[in-house]
């Protein structure tokens, strides 16, 4: 797919210039944005503040979002239920679903800038979220914001989500005027942190995400002002209808790049679909604070901290929080960390020390102590905070907790030999699993970091195998699905805030067996708490029913004190299990039961000791 789409004629005549004296603000509607490869624009919102001296043109530093949501579409309108939790000094009649609200920030010296990703909204182009094209775009208006007479310069990238996991793209790029991010959960890997768990098609969020977000928002499409959604959830409600008129569906087609089809067609990063997709994440040199949320066990928290590790700013910061995925950006107390954040690289003005090497501490850990519940905000403020030196914390001491045929999990290995045999192809509504239970912890344990768990398996076929989601035809596979819960002293499961403020279990990891290659050679990513895998077409191994093969399965990274008495379990399982909910992997072109059927096994005996090694912190002196 290139530029040379179609399209009605461009027009130039739309801007408004809306002045707002109430929000003490001027509203700029429909700004066209040129780039440097393209004669179409990107289009945009700009939100200035008023100034009491009109005579002259005062500069501020521009903070910026680009985005498919749609740059028009009120977040009462696009998630209702959601704008009404949000902290009201946040809430107007600009704003916008996962994005910074423009009379707060106009009043704090701010200009807004809301841009419409290209294909999406007013924007006219092609189609192809989180790939190279769409970021150099986005590096456009960046450079455009930094050169504007209303500009000091200093641009700064400030959203959730989607609005997060573009900045570490552009940051790469290395926009000029590029002077701050905070990534607030924003996955930083588009394959591993998102497309495929382990190898494996995350499917089910993508397809709703798609339909309900993002296709219904295409630059073109027929009709969009009157799409209705269930009030369930967010979507792209009152979207207004495209400036310069409808485009047919099969133009609607040929100008974009389908998500829900590519994923599911593309299955290894050599892929010609995920290699657009790729960045150097070491190539970005601008401060950051990458915020992780710990319920984010899906899809944004592994790529907060990855991206944190791996970026090369000088200045970086990683805090990790908990809390429903929209609601903690616009707490008060969050809220006044971005601004002395953005104040120190984008005014100057650092009264915390954020542009003073070794005054801020570099990590800030959120504990999960205690039983509190889930879904309530107030409650979870008291779990403690603690500074960090580091991350992974440097004084971890990684332990193996090791699984038993007798389905425990203990500090040594297990001397019985045999197997625990689970049904393959489980899912949410069956699910097929074996569960290993620690003992009962004897003192207070702190668990926080990241995970990696060793497992013996073998398959049992139901056939004799055939084609498709195995890595070829006539080929079986296995999939693994692991969790880790957290019980109390009298055995009930602790639940924490997920995404959607669902209750979740501390972490999970997946690995289909065929893409089970190390490549531990690979020392700037490889650690022995976090395998490494390209996920390339040429990695595939064979599975073959009956032979037993070692795997280390990475889970994602976690936090939690367990009190003595509690326990913990590790869930081993052929498909989704509780905790999921919308974030399932359930294609049955991906998993089709002629390469996943039958019967999985995790054996045990001499040389096959199977464990799970956790990061346990060692109290402070």
């Amino acid at each position: 797919m290139s530029d040379a789409i179609k399209t009605p004629p461009i027009r130039g005549d739309i801007l408004q210039v809306l002045p707002d004296p109430e929000n003490n603000l001027t509203f700029l509607k429909n700004v066209s944005i040129p780039l440097k490869a393209s004669q179409l624009p990107i289009r945009a919102n700009i939100y200035l503040p008023l100034s009491d001296d009109d005579t002259s043109q005062k500069r501020y530093p521009v903070l910026v979002t680009y985005g498919p949501y749609g740059k028009d579409i009120p977040y009462s309108a696009f998630h209702h239920g959601s704008f009404s939790e949000v902290n009201p000094e946040h809430r107007s009649k600009y704003s916008a679903w996962e994005t910074p609200d423009p009379v707060f920030w106009c009043r704090e010296g701010y200009v807004v800038v809301r841009a419409d990703e290209r294909g999406l909204g007013q924007s006219p182009g092609p189609l192809d979220t989180m790939s190279r094209g769409t970021s150099e775009c986005f590096f456009d208006v960046v450079e455009w914001c930094a050169e504007q007479p209303w500009s000091t310069g200093k641009v700064g990238l400030l959203g959730i989500s989607y609005y997060a996991g573009s900045q570490w793209r552009v940051a790469a790029r290395r926009p000029k005027g590029l002077a701050a991010i905070i990534p607030w959960e924003g996955m930083s890997d588009y394959y591993r942190d998102r497309c495929r768990h382990g190898g494996i098609l995350s499917n089910k969020f993508i397809n709703i995400w798609w339909n309900r977000q993002v296709l219904v928002n295409q630059y073109g499409r027929a009709g969009r002002s009157k799409l209705v959604f269930p009030p369930d959830g967010p979507g792209a409600r009152e979207q207004e209808d495209t400036i310069e008129g409808d485009l047919p569906d099969d133009v609607l087609v040929a100008n974009r790049r389908d998500q829900t089809l590519d994923n599911e067609t593309n299955r290894f990063r050599d892929d010609p679909y995920y290699a657009t997709k790729d960045y150097n994440l070491g190539d970005i040199e601008v401060p950051l604070l990458s915020v992780a949320n710990w319920g984010g066990i899906l899809l944004h928290l592994r790529g907060n901290v990855l991206g944190y590790t791996h970026a090369g700013s000088r200045f970086k910061y990683l805090r990790f929080i908990t809390g429903r995925h929209d609601l903690p950006f616009y707490y008060h107390e969050e809220v006044e960390i971005q601004k002395s954040f953005l104040s120190a690289f984008l005014k100057g003005e650092d009264k915390v020390g954020w542009s003073v090497e070794g005054k801020v501490a570099p990590v800030m850990v959120t504990l999960r102590k205690g039983n509190v519940g889930y879904n309530n905000s107030e409650k979870e403020k008291a779990y403690p905070k603690r500074e960090e030196l580091a991350w992974p914390i440097p004084r971890t001491q990684y332990t193996r907790f090791y699984l038993t045929a007798n389905q425990t999990l203990g500090r040594t290995p297990g001397i019985k030999q045999g197997r625990v045999t689970y049904q393959a192809l489980g899912n949410l509504d069956s699910p097929q699993l074996v569960q290993f239970t620690s003992e009962a912890f004897g003192s207070e344990t702190e668990i926080t970091g990241h995970i990696v768990a060793h497992l013996n398996v073998s398959v049992t076929t139901s056939s004799s195998g055939g084609g498709g989601g195995g890595g070829g035809e006539d080929k079986n596979d296995l999939d693994l699905f692991l969790t880790l819960r957290h019980l109390d002293a009298a055995g009930k499961e602790i639940f924490y805030t997920g995404t959607a403020g669902d209750p979740v279990p501390l972490c999970k990891g997946w690995l289909r067996i065929s893409n089970r290659r190390v490549h531990d050679e690979n020392t700037k990513y490889h650690r022995p708490w976090l395998p490494h895998r390209e996920y390339l077409s040429t990695d595939v191994l064979p599975v073959e029913p009956g032979e037993v093969y070692g795997v280390d399965v990475e889970l994602w990274p976690t936090n939690v004190v367990v009190d003595k008495g509690g326990r913990i379990v590790l869930e081993v399982s052929s498909g989704d299990t509780q905790g999921s909910g919308i974030f399932q992997h359930n294609s049955e072109r991906d998993r089709p039961t002629s390469v996943f059927g039958g019967l999985n096994h995790v054996h045990f005996g001499e040389g096959l000791d199977n464990y799970v090694t956790l990061p346990v912190i060692p109290p402070l002196n």
